[in-house]
């Protein structure tokens, strides 16, 4: 953890996501070339496959321009190439003059996604969201069905269609109905955090919670879009696939965990207790999160009120013996809080469009997330933005 008082030679702007106590992982590449590696600070990247190439860094992750070789490195490595880098970019670092001039403006480059996405996970771990979503479609009746307050329910999206932040969102056909096939008149965000993997574990080894972290490198922001009158005519009996699997849009920004130890939480308390696999449950993060359509504020959450931990999804994702890898993408579900205001998608603040409607041609969907501010370091993810073309 970098102290909260400390401070880069680069300038960083108070308001910035992006100060030294950050240090997000990002794929870049500028004017046409080849994708690199680096870290943001301040308004500027820091490029590590340029300076791993001058022998300035010491290291051999970065040369094939994508995460993957740090992701696969383990937690020891992450931690040891964290320090280094804070050691470049510190105020006392005497490393000034072989650093500057690998230094980037964030506004001159192109983001990537920051590896190649192996495997896709979407849970469903909001109760406030499962049980706003259960009143709408299953009114007079239960809200949560009987299974979910046991097991963090998911399921398998697609990862070729994970975008990054900027890439257009096509408006997407499908069967809407019993011989009604056209695009989705019903398109939706969903406001998320997905956590990406490091080194995984044989097949049939399973892991633990208490040793989730030790897997999981860092998070982005990410939006789940979902085309819900389509979701809704196929879903029974096998659950999301073609009114999901079109699209999600991350963030190019990834946020190691050890940025984000000074916003640990207790998660919700759980009842029933969990079974033993699921325990102990391990910590929740308080990262504010906000939707922007177009101009306006349509959320505001805060993965705090999230019911299942990350330890406990990636615990019952692999209880089966199920096997994960560098760069394999595990998203929360929609993160939805206990007030209308932060409802976490259309489907729960129009009521399935009885109060509003859902996202037409055009709109641009932007997902903010921060930990931090008013007086500490704010850590920030950038943004994860999509527009809607039909």
């Amino acid at each position: 953890m970098i102290e909260p008082t400390a401070e880069s030679w680069v300038e960083v702007a108070e308001e910035s996501d992006f100060p030294i106590q950050n240090l997000p992982y990002g794929v870049f590449a500028v004017a046409g070339g080849s994708p690199r590696v680096g870290v943001a600070i301040g308004d500027q990247i820091l490029d590590l496959t340029a300076l791993e190439s001058t022998g300035a860094l010491s290291s051999d992750f970065f040369a094939s321009g994508t995460l993957e070789p740090l992701l696969a490195g383990g937690r020891a490595a992450w931690a040891d190439m964290r320090g280094r880098v804070r050691e470049l970019l510190e105020t006392s670092s005497t490393h000034q003059d072989k650093v500057r001039p690998h230094l980037v403006q964030l506004k001159a480059a192109e983001m990537h996604l920051p590896c190649r996405i192996g495997n896709y996970v979407d849970f469903y771990s909001s109760i406030d969201h499962a049980t706003n979503v259960g009143k709408i479609l299953r009114p007079g009746t239960e809200p949560l069905t009987p299974n979910w307050r046991h097991i963090p329910i998911g399921y398998h999206g697609r990862a070729r269609t994970v975008v990054v932040d900027g890439t257009s969102v096509r408006r997407p056909q499908g069967q809407r109905a019993q011989g009604d096939f056209g695009p989705t008149r019903r398109l939706d965000f969903e406001l998320e955090v997905g956590f990406i993997t490091g080194p995984g574990r044989s097949l049939g080894d399973p892991v633990p919670t208490i040793e989730a972290e030790d897997h999981i490198f860092g998070l982005v922001l990410l939006n789940d879009w979902s085309a819900r009158d389509i979701q809704a005519w196929e879903y029974q009996p096998l659950g999301p696939f073609l009114g999901k699997s079109f699209a999600t849009t991350i963030s190019p920004w990834v946020v190691p965990l050890d940025a984000l130890r000074n916003f640990r939480v207790e998660p919700p308390v759980q009842d029933p207790p969990p079974l033993p696999y699921l325990t102990p449950a391990g910590q929740g993060l308080d990262l504010i999160l906000e939707v922007v359509i177009n101009d306006s504020v349509v959320a505001r959450s805060n993965t705090k009120y999230l019911y299942w931990t990350m330890s406990q999804q990636l615990a019952h994702a692999t209880s089966n013996g199920a096997t994960f890898g560098p760069g394999d993408l595990f998203a929360s579900g929609t993160v939805s809080g206990p007030t209308p205001a932060s409802r976490g998608c259309l489907l729960e603040i129009t009521n399935n469009g009885e109060n509003g409607s859902y996202l037409e041609d055009g709109d641009v969907v932007t997902i903010k997330g921060w930990a931090g501010g008013g007086g500490q370091p704010k850590i920030g993810f950038g943004l994860c933005r999509g527009l809607v073309v039909g």
